[in-house]
């Protein structure tokens, strides 16, 4: 247990710094309102192994993350997983947008496209 619990810290820690080394110029356009996207991305720090990894479960942290961002801005969600930022951390967007159906939020935006994917 206290070796995962270390194991997530260390993937959070290189998440935030990849997050550092490549928010230069780095914004989508406007999706998440007046928050830099590099500020939304590092707000799903938690997600950051679920969104690699379609059987990893997802903490509890990264649904409760993910389900205000679907409230406050659903667009915000899709501008993450598809930005340079995002891929240079290892997500891979075909799994990351399946994140909300798993942390079974109600209100997720069912059927709508981001990019090429499908929230299902």
């Amino acid at each position: 247990m206290a070796s995962n619990i270390k194991a997530s810290f260390v993937v959070v820690f290189v998440f935030v710094l990849t997050l550092n080394a490549f928010i230069g110029g780095i914004d989508a356009a406007g999706e998440c309102g007046k928050t830099p996207i590099r500020t939304a991305a590092a707000s799903l720090s938690p997600c950051l192994s679920a969104a690699g990894n379609a059987s990893a479960k997802v903490p509890p942290a990264c649904c409760t993350k993910v389900s205000a961002m679907i409230k406050t801005s659903p667009k915000c969600l899709c501008a993450v997983l598809l930005s340079p930022l995002a891929k240079q951390a290892g997500i891979k967007a075909a799994i990351g947008i399946t994140i909300p159906k798993r942390c079974n939020i109600r209100n997720r935006p069912v059927g709508k496209k981001c990019g090429r994917y499908t929230v299902p």
